[in-house]
């Protein structure tokens, strides 16, 4: 096949929104994809920049973490826990806190993405918790597909640097073997201002040098005759400049250290009378240790103390799944999955002099069996089916249904009606964490929020290689767990204290020239309210634009991508209004210019818009200003 026809198959097919491969016009779901070549020509850094280019996402960032906004909700402080990450169809959020990060925390390098599947809507009939507003399915290379060494080398603003050196091969016998190994560091903006921390004894509001980053990581696979063993680990260190959670302004000591692993053993194969059967068994690793400086003395002179958060989880499951397809037109899949968190510790303390405030120890498990129907009633006319029973020692018994159909009035049209229910559990951390009173507490009588999402969903083939998306919803949360101060004690708890109502639409228009020159625009608009204050979300833009455009210089040698990103204002936690701004990214890929090499440069926020996001309740910033202009050049070379 030619390069045009592999690019043309990975955007038309989708695994994860069914657990299956299928066209995306047949999937249950409003489906975005990105390939491996879009993340090389536009210089994405992090999953964070390439979920940005996605219709009706947007990504904010507090310095520490990033946080990803699905249809006008991303609470401000939230750990990604209402959209569930997967690796290959490995779940990557963490026992611990739900949390699905990817930033420079993310256990991947781009450079291995093959393609990621955005998958929008309540996924729960088939992945359970997390998957409340959508699923996001990375699927990897293969080692046939670098066939070979790749050395890399990159260097950007803020004194950063990164190295990767990946092998991968495709031996005579059929096995087939990838590793990967990377490095990173940056120092991060030398110097950062904040006028909430404007006073002499708190640097008059100055940061220096406290924003570094480091990480190392590892990725690998093998593969032969239906068996499949992957793993990954990544540990990322992150100084804190903001002075989040009442520490000391200034101090190199604030940071975080976060730690991710897992190994994966899978098998697949298709079996007589057309069922495809596919099991795993896996183990995962998540660690978090937060060092912050802070001054217990209620007068000068000052005494500080550096208080320790400490986060450990294990767990080990297994999953089986069977897909089988009825009369060569129905498919019925099925499935059960146990997950055995035996270790989920929370620990907080101080180091000198050493006092105890939490050490909690726990453990947890979960089961699960789920069932997808996709009934083929017509040749145009399709209904899908599915459901998911939970249950936990934690949060007892939830059942997820889902239903869809699917109708195509015209050969290059189809039409999707959905209608999805949802649940998240309250995480270990927002259930039991307390720092001993210093500035939260424990709430154990969390109950889980819901969600139930309807969809209509116009996909349309155009002449000359054009393709149009068209989608309106409506979605209603009921007991939504926020982070808020509880009356009695002025502390943070998390609790149950909002039921949010939104809706809006998303449009998208997409054109592949034959020249190689691309195009994407989309348009989204949500308006998303707390239904008991009648006050709009925080951190929820009314309006997202994006703009992709991807121009050929010289046939398949040299490359301009061009990114445009606009987001309007939205209202911080005390109500005020961070304002709207354009974004703008523009990059150069080489290629084939020099034998086995590629080269690339990007410049990122190219106008130096001045810009900020709204801050979680543990900032006294109320927007938290982003960076300006900033570059990154980068070297592969394949041998």
């Amino acid at each position: 096949m030619s390069v045009e026809q592999l690019i043309e198959l990975k955007v038309s097919t989708v695994y994860g929104a069914s657990k299956h491969w299928q066209e995306v016009a047949q999937a249950p779901s409003a489906v975005s994809i990105l390939t491996a070549e879009e993340i090389k020509l536009h210089g994405y850094r992090t999953l964070a920049d390439l979920l940005r280019s996605v219709r009706g996402l947007y990504v904010s960032y507090d310095r520490n973490y990033s946080y990803l906004g699905i249809r006008g909700f991303n609470r401000p402080g939230d750990y990604n826990t209402r959209t569930l990450l997967l690796i290959d169809g490995h779940r990557i959020n963490d026992n611990i806190q739900d949390g699905a990060l990817v930033g420079n925390e993310f256990l991947l390098d781009v450079d291995l993405i093959d393609r990621v599947e955005i998958i929008r809507g309540p996924g729960s009939s088939i992945y359970a918790n997390n998957a409340f507003f959508g699923v996001i399915n990375i699927i990897t290379k293969t080692g046939g597909a670098i066939d070979g060494a790749e050395v890399s080398g990159e260097a950007g603003s803020f004194q950063t640097y990164k190295g990767q050196f990946t092998y991968g091969k495709t031996l005579n016998n059929g096995l087939t073997m990838l590793f990967s190994g990377s490095y990173f560091d940056s120092q991060g903006p030398g110097k950062l201002f904040y006028k909430e921390y404007d006073a002499p004894e708190s640097n008059n509001g100055v940061a220096r040098h406290v924003d570094d980053e480091a990480f190392y990581s590892a990725f690998g696979t093998l593969s032969w005759s239906g068996f499949t063993l992957a793993g990954g680990y990544r540990s990322r260190e992150k100084g804190i400049p903001t002075g989040s959670f009442d520490t000391v302004f200034n101090s190199r000591r604030n940071r975080t250290i976060d730690t991710r692993g897992y190994a994966d053993l899978s098998y697949q194969q298709r079996l007589p009378g057309e069922v495809e059967l596919q099991a795993r068994l896996f183990y995962d690793h998540f660690g978090e240790d937060g060092h912050y400086l802070t001054d217990v003395a209620p007068a000068p002179p000052p005494q500080l103390v550096l208080n320790l958060d400490r986060f450990r989880g294990d767990w080990w499951g297994s999953e089986v799944k069977a897909s089988k397809t009825l009369f060569e037109r129905h498919t019925l899949t099925l499935g059960a999955e146990l997950r055995d968190n035996w270790r989920q510790d929370l620990a907080n303390f101080n180091e000198r002099p050493r006092t105890v405030y939490l050490d909690d120890r726990r453990n947890s498990w979960v089961w699960a069996f789920y069932g997808q129907a996709e009934v083929v009633l017509r040749t145009n006319l399709t209904f899908h089916v599915g459901v998911r029973y939970d249950y936990s020692d934690t949060f007892g018994d939830e059942l997820s249904p889902r239903l869809a159909l699917l109708y195509a009035p015209l050969a290059k049209t189809t039409v999707k009606l959905i209608d999805g229910r949802a649940f998240r559990a309250p995480s270990h951390y927002e259930l039991f964490y307390n720092d001993g009173g210093l500035s939260s507490e424990a709430n154990p009588h969390l109950r889980p929020e819901f969600i139930n999402t309807y969809e209509a969903i116009w996909e349309q083939q155009l002449p000359r290689d054009c393709r149009l998306s068209l989608a309106g919803f409506y979605y209603r949360i009921n007991d939504l767990i926020t982070l808020a101060e509880d009356p009695p004690t002025g502390l943070l708890q998390f609790r149950n204290l909002q039921d949010v109502e939104a809706w809006g639409g998303e449009l998208e228009v997409e054109r592949h020239w034959s020249s190689g020159l691309r195009a994407r625009a989309s348009y989204s608009s949500q308006w998303a309210n707390d239904l008991r204050t009648g006050e709009r979300l925080s951190n929820s833009p009314r309006h997202l634009a994006k703009f992709n455009l991807i121009v050929p210089l010289m046939s398949e040698e040299l490359f301009t991508a061009l990114e445009l990103q606009y987001t309007s204002g939205s209202r911080t936690l005390t109500g005020h209004s961070a304002d709207a701004f354009w974004i703008a990214n523009l990059s150069f890929f080489s290629q084939k210019l020099v034998r086995n090499l590629e080269l690339s440069a990007s410049v990122y926020n190219l106008f130096a818009t001045k810009y900020g996001f709204p801050g979680s309740g543990e900032h006294r910033q109320d927007i938290l200003e982003q960076d300006g202009r900033s570059f990154r050049v980068k070297v592969t070379y394949h041998f």
